[in-house]
Formats: C-alpha cells, sequence, structure tokens
C-alpha cells in the first residue's frame, strides 16, 4: 500500500515533543532482545497501572462485573496482570512496527490456518473473527507476514500518532479501511481476500443490539451479520496468545461459524460475544480490559463508570 506524505514542518511545534520522544523510545525497544522487550513491557505496564487511575477504575469495574466469583485478592491480581499485558502490548506494537521479519518469524506459532485457506481456496473470502487483544497490533503483523490482510481502523485524536501508525500498518497489511468504508470493505472480501473484524467495543447502540457479555447486557455491534450476510463469505474465530516464560505468540483459528448470519442479529451477537468469551477465558489478562465494554445501557440501567476528569486549561 502506498503511504500517506510525512510532513515533518507540521509536527516541530513543542507541543510534539513528548510524542517524539515516545516514537524514539519504540524504535529503539524495537532492536533490543525479546526478554529485554518483555520486561520493558511489565514495567510500563506497572507505571501505567500506578499512574491512570480513571483507567484503572474501568478495569476494576469490568473485571468486577464479568468475574463475579473471584476473590478480591484474584480480581487484584487481574487487575495487575491485565497492565502488564498492557505494558507489553506497546512493546509489541514497536516489534510489530519496526521489528525484523526474522526475529519475528521464530516468536509465532500458528493452528488452524487451514480453516482459512479452504475458504480462499473455495473462492468465499474469509471474515476474521477476533476481539481486542493487547496481543491484536502485533497478530496482525503475524499473519501479514505470509497472508493478504485487511483491516478497519478509526483515527486516532494525536495527529503525529495517527500518521505514524496509518503508515506503518501500511507497510504491513494489503489494505484498510476506514470505518465508514464499509462498502469497500465488502467488495475487498468478495474478491477472494482475508479481512479482519473485531466487534466486541462499545461504539454506541447505532448498528448495535443489546446482549449478554459475561452475563451483563452489552452493546454489541452488527458488523459481523451484515458482513457474512452481504458476502456469503465465513465467519472465522481467531484467538492470538501471549504465550509465558518469553516463549512467544500462538495463534489459533477455528472452524467457520456454522448458520451464520442466523435468524436475528440479536441471535448472531449473542453467538459471537460467546464466542469471544471462551477466547478471553483461555488468556483472560490479555484482553483489553481497560475499554468501556458496558457503557451504553439499556434504558433505566445506570451508568457503570465515572466520567473522565477533564483536564484543567493552561492559562
Amino acid at each position: 500500500m502506498s503511504q500517506e506524505s510525512f510532513p515533518w514542518q507540521d509536527f516541530l511545534a513543542p507541543k510534539f515533543w513528548p510524542s517524539w520522544l515516545g516514537l524514539a523510545s519504540m524504535r529503539i525497544i524495537a532492536i533490543l532482545p525479546y526478554r529485554v522487550q518483555l520486561f520493558i513491557g511489565q514495567i510500563i505496564g506497572h507505571l501505567f497501572y500506578r499512574v491512570a487511575q480513571y483507567r484503572r477504575e474501568i478495569v476494576q469495574t469490568n473485571i468486577d462485573l464479568c468475574f463475579p466469583e473471584l476473590s478480591s485478592e484474584e480480581k487484584e491480581k487481574r487487575t495487575r496482570a491485565h497492565f502488564h499485558s498492557l505494558g507489553m502490548s506497546v512493546v509489541e506494537t514497536a516489534m510489530s512496527w519496526w521489528g525484523s521479519e526474522k526475529k519475528l518469524r521464530k516468536l509465532i506459532t500458528f493452528k488452524g490456518f487451514e480453516y482459512v485457506n479452504q475458504a480462499l481456496t473455495e473462492g468465499t473470502g474469509a471474515i476474521m473473527l477476533g476481539a481486542h487483544y493487547t496481543t491484536m497490533e502485533i497478530s496482525g503483523r503475524f499473519i501479514a507476514l505470509d497472508h493478504d490482510l485487511a483491516v478497519s481502523y478509526q483515527k486516532l485524536r494525536n495527529p503525529l500518532f495517527n500518521l505514524v501508525t496509518i503508515n506503518a500498518r501500511k507497510r504491513m497489511l494489503h489494505r484498510m479501511f476506514g470505518r465508514d468504508e464499509i462498502r469497500a470493505s465488502f467488495r475487498y472480501i468478495k474478491q477472494n481476500h482475508l479481512m479482519w473484524i473485531a466487534a466486541d467495543q462499545d461504539v454506541g447502540i447505532e448498528n448495535s443490539v443489546f446482549v449478554p457479555f459475561f452475563g451483563h447486557q452489552a452493546a454489541t455491534q452488527t458488523v459481523a451479520s451484515r458482513m457474512a450476510k452481504i458476502t456469503k463469505a465465513p465467519i472465522i474465530p481467531y484467538i492470538s496468545r501471549r504465550l509465558d516464560n518469553a516463549q512467544g505468540y500462538a495463534i489459533e483459528f477455528f472452524p467457520p461459524v456454522d448458520n451464520f448470519p442466523g435468524e436475528s442479529l440479536e441471535d448472531d451477537a449473542t453467538r459471537t460475544n460467546k464466542i469471544i468469551e471462551e477466547q478471553i477465558l483461555k488468556a483472560p489478562e490479555q484482553y483489553l480490559w481497560v475499554h468501556r465494554r458496558f457503557k451504553t445501557r439499556p434504558e433505566g440501567m445506570p451508568k457503570l463508570y465515572r466520567s473522565k476528569p477533564r483536564r484543567s486549561k493552561r492559562k
């Protein structure tokens, strides 16, 4: 994919200096030994746990809701483990963008990719049903090492990070689609390509339905149903996991979801949520609990998260 032009002059102001420092640090991290990278990631996660009180409260609320059977100590342990995983995702992003292909290939193990190959052989295209795992960025790089892959993306608030992210992903991926390019992504799948989707984030009630997620009503996107109905491509679930003891990563694909789409959007969303739940339970700390999954509530239900504190304006 052709990359976006980089207007250096637009990002020389002092307000971008912290962003440049962060990007420079990521470039350095990308060339370090893998065990050192993971150690740095844990440090980043620990610092984030200490200073990001608002996000820490979100994680704690989500874990309280989704794992009521855990003791207080177990919930706190899972919260800390999640932040460690979140910190390692920063390092893995650096590895994805600037790490050597030779090094990355040594870290990955695939299982079940025959389900994707079968769909592509039959000419139907394939839709990967994933979720927002902390390993999301690096799993995309792993898959794209040998296969054409497309993803959708959402614009970042920081314009410098947004441009760097877009260019990095364009180096890795076959195609990228903005959230408003739904029809183009449908055409891409119909041309017998592989498309990654993750419909597990709360983006409001538009194009979503309320169905259970870990036993609680959650606004769940219906994009998987719409894509499958229009493209006739199979929905193939997958999970990416960071293995213990610096053993690398495992990406596993599962058989296509039967009779999908089904009789209703609610039924489809319930099924996809159940699939995602089953995958999350294999490595619960590696799911993106820092997201406000239950932000949109059914009518009459109380809010679960406090409002984000506003930044004081400098005088």
